[in-house]
């Protein structure tokens, strides 16, 4: 660690759920920040497994797999290619990169992603996702529960035949916020990092009126337009609006006017 580091003598907590923190969190400590990895997105299970098995029987029925983030190709695939291999002419598909990467790790390779924004309305604008492509064809989408349904509408709009497998559940944090309190209290907590407008909620939610105003007070660097709008229909102000991913959040807190 640099101990001049543009971040140095700062503690930075990194929301993203726990198997995808680490990253970020080392990022942080490079700068010569202090992370504080508090997930604020639980990611298990789903709670009917039987969806997903029997997709994994029927794999060769799909023209396109399309994953919604690295939990869903983690959770996806053990099921799908417990007892098989993957289809030859199955195309995989990812909303952003780091899905592109877990895929790669399970020797999954040719994926349609986008490469700049990393959102289903990003995957959408692909030439590979036209009307005149996807129309008729059967289309896997593996991903949370719950979500946003922008992708799987549009693309039923545009003729495709769409399947949404829940690979894994969502919850919030079950051991409470004490650990961001105790942080507050002892003035060594001065960022959050925010990937996940559910997250956020779940925070806004178990937080008390002190915790409220700690937060009001807090830079909030998140990495997508539409989380930031989430954010101030939470009541929350102090918004500092990100490139996209790891890279993007770890810019802009480099070059952040940090108070003396």
């Amino acid at each position: 660690m640099n101990p001049s580091g543009p971040l140095a003598g700062r503690t930075i907590v990194v929301t993203r759920p726990l198997a995808q923190a680490g990253a970020l969190a080392s990022a942080i400590e490079e700068a010569a920040g202090r992370p504080l990895v508090f997930p604020l997105l639980e990611i298990s299970p789903a709670d009917d497994p039987r969806p997903l098995a029997e997709v994994a029987l029927r794999l060769n029925d799909y023209a396109l797999a399309i994953f919604i983030s690295p939990n869903a190709v983690d959770h996806a695939l053990p099921v799908i290619l417990a007892d098989r291999s993957w289809p030859a002419p199955l195309r995989p598909a990812a909303v952003g990169q780091g899905t592109v990467r877990a895929l790669a790790a399970h020797g999954i390779g040719n994926c349609i992603a986008p490469t700049e924004r990393f959102d289903s309305e990003a995957l959408l604008a692909l030439p590979e996702l036209d009307v005149s492509k996807v129309a008729g064809l059967r289309i896997a989408i593996f991903r949370g529960d719950g979500g946003r349904e922008l992708l799987a509408d549009t693309l039923r709009e545009r003729g495709a035949l769409v399947d949404c497998i829940t690979s894994y559940r969502r919850s919030g944090p079950a051991t409470g916020c004490q650990p961001l309190m105790q942080a507050w209290r002892a003035g060594q907590l001065d960022a959050l990092t925010v990937s996940s407008s559910e997250g956020l909620r779940y925070l806004v939610d178990l937080l008390d009126a002190e915790g409220m105003g700690f937060l009001r007070q807090t830079p909030l660097f998140v990495p997508h337009a539409r989380i930031a709008d989430n954010t101030r229909a939470l009541g929350l102000s102090n918004i500092i609006l990100t490139e996209a991913a790891d890279a993007g959040i770890m810019t802009a807190l480099r070059a952040y006017n940090w108070p003396a």
